[in-house]
């Protein structure tokens, strides 16, 4: 049963911003106060396409130039059969602006969140220094280059196979098992503050099982001041403040907020949120204020497992490639944030890794807020280059911790490029940073067989993590006991199981391929899960992987398939045992892991994944089996899945109970005729701001709303009202097995009703309705 995510609504979307948009001011608003200006420029781009001779340069002509919205991409894509030959450039984007009279006698900074991959920009003319790397973001001070009247922001953008991680390796983009568009793919925005201002806060909460709990505060100021400096900051529950603290000082002031009383902690089923909220005085007046979001909460890898504020939990996870489809990385905030709600309120995961990157911070912020535990690490896939690549790569786990240190989802920081070989120096080095810059939170890093046999020399991190694709003797999933001594996980499993046996084939559980082994994925989860939770020293399990994504390394049509849901986020029949691992009374669940088709019934041992207690079976409406969960087989994962043999004789039903109530009941057809094509919109309303964007997923179901497998048909779109698609038009259906999704963007500043008319070339047409406001 597919558990629809809650839907983010208008309100809820504001509400997450409001971090981004705190003490911004209002046009004509005096710039005086605790109080900073940041202006977004993420709408009003033009895009130039393969950078041109004197485009980088102020008074360049650009009218013919496309205008775009950010995030962008540099080429058009389809959602498979990339080809890195369509981005592997250098492009150019411009940006005219005029300075606003609030930011006049205040420095100014332009903020990119993030550009792939490298990026060379100028203002007015005027060349910055240039960032390599494409994952974290990074400032200018372009205060001594504004003029009066028009500026212009160029920026080149260098997407072609470049020696910065995770890239380098001279195989080129078949080196790294995902692959990377190029473009301006986060926001960007001109940040105005005072001569001397507050450029970060690392909120440190200290010993919060204890009474004298409290929360360490390090504020950095940047420039110089006339008079008396003083900084005051607050703890803060909505408008309450719970505790406060000033101190005197420049460059770096600590301060400690104490006696903080009954503080609720962040936990996964109540992930408590609190604002700290430090100013900057300069002669007793406030000039400058920065708030960043915290919890309180103990996260700790010990040798006898993981354990979340003194409580023992089997770490329950996946991993998360941020790739989507027809724009790579460059979807909007909610649709990000969407991704957490799939992984937490759908598959139930307690933890997720970010593979192999820092991914957005929309992401995380949506983390934060619903309990789901982040291993965070730095950008890289295998290959380790040469001393200036290292220095780059020591470089982003730096920017990586100084980002996202105050989340307090994350517990974990990833200091080891993936999969490769043991660098001493290197790792020691990147070690060090985190613990520097951080040190409350362990640091580890995915281990290969290769680098497993000399661990006890070379091995420098505090938690062991292994990627474990081996098989036992019976041919299901393995999983090895952990090392002695030493804090352990598996970083990954199951994804490529039994990889080197089968060539890479378990690697392409393709929707639209074979039927067995896609009904296998689920099965092979539940293995992979239940037997890690069998040695109570092992802290837990991120799974490979949860979505499907794009790749040249063993994939299918340049997309690698091992996730329980496609590049769509649509789950596949793999999904079905982590659907079920929820308890009845949030969700009763009915999953088979099987289709229910004329043509291709289950057969033998057929499995459904379920939190019932008891399963009843009818073909036909005649009953056939009475099933209980396969606790013998399955005996430490809370829902064991069931197993029977069915073969199709008519419509199946399946009734299920918990003590003895029958709580949900699920039939599927296997008479294709009354076969229905069925659209849904992710979300209701979007905001009018030319970035904001909703998912539509279309799919062929029986007449009971079950997926009917390997449907085919073209669906063709028209839209009307003030949205466009990102997608393909027509889409066809054949190449993903029946379903699929576009993504419907608003329109800057055009408020209204989009409308979306889906229609199938043999089974009629669907509307979907979306406000932009």
């Amino acid at each position: 049963m597919n558990i629809r995510p809650h839907a983010f609504s208008r309100r809820q979307f504001a509400q997450a911003l409001a971090p981004l948009l705190f003490s911004r001011l209002a046009p004509g608003q005096p710039a005086t106060g605790a109080a900073r200006y940041r202006t977004f420029l993420d709408e009003g781009w033009l895009f130039g396409g393969k950078l041109q001779p004197g485009a980088l340069d102020g008074g360049f002509a650009d009218r013919e130039f496309e205008k775009i919205t950010i995030p962008h991409i540099v080429a058009k894509l389809s959602w498979q059969d990339w080809d890195p030959k369509s981005w592997e450039d250098v492009f150019v984007y411009r940006r005219h602006f005029a300075l606003p009279a609030e930011a006049a006698h205040r420095r100014v900074f332009v903020e990119f969140d993030a550009v792939m991959t490298d990026a060379a920009v100028s203002i007015n003319g005027h060349a910055m220094p240039e960032h390599q790397g494409g994952y974290l973001p990074f400032r200018h001070e372009i205060t001594g280059q504004l003029q009066p009247g028009d500026n212009v922001l160029a920026v080149a953008v260098d997407a072609r196979w470049l020696a910065v991680p995770p890239d380098g390796n001279p195989k080129g983009p078949v080196g790294v098992d995902y692959l990377e568009p190029g473009g301006i793919i986060r926001s960007v925005s001109l940040l105005s503050v005072p001569q001397i201002f507050i450029r970060d806060v690392f909120a440190k909460p200290v010993k919060v099982l204890d009474a004298d709990r409290r929360v360490e505060v390090i504020c950095t100021l940047d420039g110089d001041a006339a008079g008396p400096i003083e900084v005051r900051t607050e703890l803060r529950d909505g408008a309450r403040v719970l505790s406060s603290a000033e101190q005197s000082g420049t460059g770096e002031v600590k301060l400690i907020l104490a006696n903080l009383g009954n503080i609720a902690l962040w936990d996964n089923d109540n992930p408590k949120l609190y604002d700290v909220v430090t100013t900057l005085l300069v002669d007793g007046k406030p000039v400058h204020d920065h708030r960043v979001r915290i919890g309180f909460r103990e996260a700790r890898f010990e040798t006898n497992g993981f354990f979340l504020n003194g409580r023992r939990l089997h770490l329950f996870g996946l991993n998360r490639h941020e790739v989507y489809p027809y724009v790579g990385f460059a979807m909007p905030r909610r649709v990000m944030r969407r991704d957490a709600e799939i992984l937490r309120r759908e598959f139930h995961c307690n933890t997720v890794r970010c593979s192999h990157y820092p991914q957005s911070e929309a992401f995380l912020d949506a983390a934060d807020e619903l309990g789901l535990m982040v291993w965070e690490e730095t950008p890289g896939w295998g290959y380790l280059g040469d001393d200036r690549w290292q220095q780059i790569v020591a470089d982003n786990v730096r920017d990586m911790v100084l980002r996202d240190r105050n989340h307090p989802s994350i517990v974990i920081w990833g200091v080891r490029v993936n999969e490769s070989r043991n660098d001493v120096p290197l790792y020691t080095r990147t070690t060090e940073i985190a613990k520097t810059l951080d040190g409350t939170r362990p640091c580890s890093g995915s281990m290969t067989p290769g680098s497993k046999r000399t661990w006890q020399e070379e091995w420098k991190e505090d938690v062991f993590a292994f990627d474990d694709y081996h098989a036992e003797p019976d041919g299901t999933v393995g999983i090895a006991p952990p090392l002695p001594g030493v804090p352990y996980m598996l970083a990954e499993a199951v994804g490529q199981f039994n990889y080197s046996a089968r060539k890479g084939f378990d690697a392409k559980y393709v929707r639209t391929g074979d039927v067995a082994l896609q009904q296998a994925q689920a099965v092979r989860h539940a293995q992979a899960h239940d037997r890690a939770i069998s040695f109570p020293r092992l802290c837990g399990v991120t799974a490979w992987c949860a979505f499907d994504y794009p790749s040249l390394v063993n994939a299918h049509h340049a997309i690698k398939t091992p996730g329980i849901a496609d590049v769509f986020r649509i789950p596949k029949l793999g999904a079905a045992f982590y659907q079920a691992q929820v308890s009845p009374k949030v969700q009763p669940v009915i999953a088979p892991a099987f289709y229910w088709d004329q043509n291709s019934g289950p057969g033998k041992n057929a499995a459904i994944f379920s939190n019932c207690d008891r399963l009843e079976l009818f073909v036909s409406g005649k009953h056939v089996a009475s099933l209980r969960p396969d606790r013998t087989g399955h005996p430490h994962i809370a829902c064991p899945p069931f197993f029977c043999d069915l073969t199709v004789e008519g419509d199946l039903r399946i009734d299920g109970y918990v003590n003895a109530r029958m709580v949900l009941s699920r039939s599927f057809s296997s008479d294709p005729s009354r076969d229905q094509f069925l659209l849904h919109a992710d979300d209701e309303e979007l905001m009018a701001d030319g970035a904001d964007a909703t998912r539509l997923v279309f799919r062929v179901a029986d007449r009971y709303g079950a997926p009917r497998p390997f449907a085919t048909g073209e669906v063709s779109f028209e839209i009307t009202g003030p949205g466009g698609l990102i997608g393909d038009n027509p889409f066809h259906l054949a190449d993903a097995g029946g379903v699929g999704a576009v993504w419907i963007k608003t329109e800057p500043r055009r408020s209204g009703r989009i409308r979306v008319k889906a229609t199938h070339s043999t089974m009629g047409s669907q509307i979907a309705e979306i406000l932009a406001k």
